[in-house]
């Protein structure tokens, strides 16, 4: 691994941070840090075994989050946005923004109302840590040096190997390789849960891990330092290197900040935004290095041979039945929530049935993207056919599916006439394991023509229509105050990714959450992905890599 490019920096601290750090410097942090600790599994926190039991000093409570104030150590409970004693506590005394939440040892903006970035904190807290690490006898540091892993698994699935593990089956204590949660810098939780993701959808995955990416070869190709897929390659590395501590990806923030400017700010932002952004970023570069072309043009970027589908688009005369087709390449699906069809739910409390209450399903949904609609007055089609404007119909289907298929759920609405905004808390059933066959083009033409049995032209019938679940990204919360979480499907077991907290859940858990993007892969590489990555075999032309607990 090479060193780190100097050309990167941290992102800004947030004003109540560096207004506390003007006046207090690091004070604070050196107070609590004989207070840090870190279990076996490379989580810190704050040792609790020292202290009294820690309470709320407004209502005594010890249930929810907790902080510790850095300036006059109060510890106050944050249960809701409704029932936030550490914002009271700030807004009692002056200056007294800036707690410790003592689950995470992590730095807390209770005006912000979020985790905020600090690597002077993170300096602190890992000079605890390498203190408490094991040492050599001439007092050297112990630290595992592990090789990039190569992954054997081709995208066009033409040389597929079968790949012999030379390690036990993890046992149901043992979280996979690559299971490691993410820090947030500030509002970064939709960051977050697209990358966790992204890091373990196959094609991506296997691209990064077998260094098709090579970082050296890129800086020597271009001028340009701020490098997406550069620290992309970067965080596969050190999420698969197997430490288990947090990681923060603050060098991805920053150029991904450069090189979306309108985006670059510690608000809020849309997961789905953020994909797509990410996306174009990554294949503007990669895009650049590719020169291998096919059929229509298409980009062969890693971006686009893993995300890239088609879509087709006929509109017809209403009059003489004249059609127009047109295809659109894709990343994503935007779908709409089925809200004329409503079934009971299942989960919580039932409530009346409304375009929020019920329960909608994917199939609907994808049924309602396809469904044949009446344009407008004022989208009337010029028909070549009878030479003038037309009421016309129009149809979507699907020419050509990706290999991962990312299903992007509307959950956000927005009047630009009344200036409103609003999410729809509707619940969405969706299966594990999806055919696509129904909404191929091939198949919504023949359905449109009674199901004639004859070829189509363009017939789909040999592409993979069968796809397994391996990601969920939920939004939970409201519209301008909610939190980003992502649910991993690795060996049919789900794990829960909310920043960096990484648990075991169960599949009734992932069912009932508010999911807003839903990734798919095509079923053959799901089931060749599930070798565990560890059993994998070593690059033959692997650079070193030196992992430091939180220091990556």
């Amino acid at each position: 691994m090479s060193s780190r490019n100097p050309s990167y920096s941290t992102p800004k601290e947030c004003n109540h941070l560096t207004k506390y750090k003007l006046k207090h410097g690091l004070d604070g942090y050196y107070l609590i840090q004989e207070f840090v600790k870190t279990n076996p599994f490379g989580r810190t926190m704050i040792d609790k075994s020292k202290l009294e039991l820690p309470r709320c000093s407004f209502c005594s409570g010890y249930q929810g989050r907790l902080y510790l104030c850095l300036i006059c150590s109060s510890v106050t409970c944050c249960l809701s946005p409704g029932s936030d004693h550490t914002l009271l506590h700030s807004q009692s005394f002056d200056g007294h923004e800036i707690a410790v939440d003592l689950e995470r040892a992590e730095l807390y903006c209770s005006v912000c109302c979020d985790q905020v970035y600090d690597p002077d904190f993170d300096k602190v807290v890992m000079c605890k840590h390498m203190m408490e690490l094991p040492r050599s006898e001439n007092g050297d540091l112990r630290l595992c040096k592990r090789k990039r892993l190569n992954f054997g698994i081709d995208l066009d699935l033409r040389n597929v190997k079968r790949l012999v593990s030379s390690r036990d089956q993890w046992s149901e204590s043992c979280f996979p390789l690559g299971l490691r949660g993410l820090n947030n810098l500030g509002n970064t939780c939709f960051m977050n849960s697209v990358l966790q993701a992204l890091l373990h959808a196959p094609p991506l995955r296997n691209y990064y891990l077998s260094g098709r990416h090579n970082r050296e070869m890129c800086r020597k190709r271009s001028n340009d330092r701020l490098c997406l897929p550069c620290d992309i390659d970067v965080i596969f590395s050190a999420v698969f290197s197997g430490d288990r501590t947090p990681y923060s990806p603050a060098q991805f923030l920053y150029s991904w900040w450069q090189h979306s400017e309108n985006l670059a700010n510690y608000e809020q932002q849309d997961a789905h935004e953020f994909f797509i952004s990410m996306l174009d970023r990554i294949h503007e570069k990669e895009g650049k290095a590719s020169h291998a072309i096919r059929d229509y043009g298409d980009c062969q970027c890693i971006i686009h041979r893993a995300f890239s589908g088609l879509v087709r688009s006929d509109v017809t005369c209403a009059s003489c039945g004249f059609t127009s087709s047109t295809y659109d390449p894709c990343v994503d699906i935007s779908l709409d929530l089925d809200t004329h069809t409503s079934y009971p739910i299942n989960v919580g409390k039932p409530s009346k049935l409304n375009e929020s209450a019920g329960t909608s399903t994917l199939v609907g949904c994808l049924d309602l993207f396809t469904r044949l609609e009446k344009l407008g007055s004022d989208q009337k089609l010029y028909c070549e056919n009878c030479q003038e404007k037309q009421d016309a119909l129009k149809q979507l289907s699907i020419k050509k599916l990706p290999l991962v298929l990312c299903l992007h759920i509307k959950r956000f609405e927005h009047f630009p006439i009344k200036r409103l905004s609003r999410k729809i808390d509707r619940h969405l059933q969706f299966p594990f394991s999806l055919d696509m066959k129904p909404y191929l083009s091939s198949s919504v033409v023949r359905k449109k023509f009674g199901n004639r049995m004859f070829a189509f032209e363009g017939d789909e019938s040999d592409s993979n229509t069968e796809f397994e679940v391996f990601a969920v990204v939920t939004h939970s919360g409201m519209l301008e105050s909610g939190h980003y979480v992502t649910y991993l499907r690795l060996r049919n077991q789900w794990f829960k990714c909310d920043d960096a907290w990484i648990t075991k859940v169960d599949e009734e858990v992932v069912r009932a959450s508010q999911c807003y993007l839903l990734y798919y892969v095509q079923k053959v590489l799901y089931h060749k992905s599930s070798e565990d990555v560890s059993c994998l075999p070593m690059s033959p032309h692997a650079d070193r890599f030196v992992p430091i607990a939180g220091c990556c």
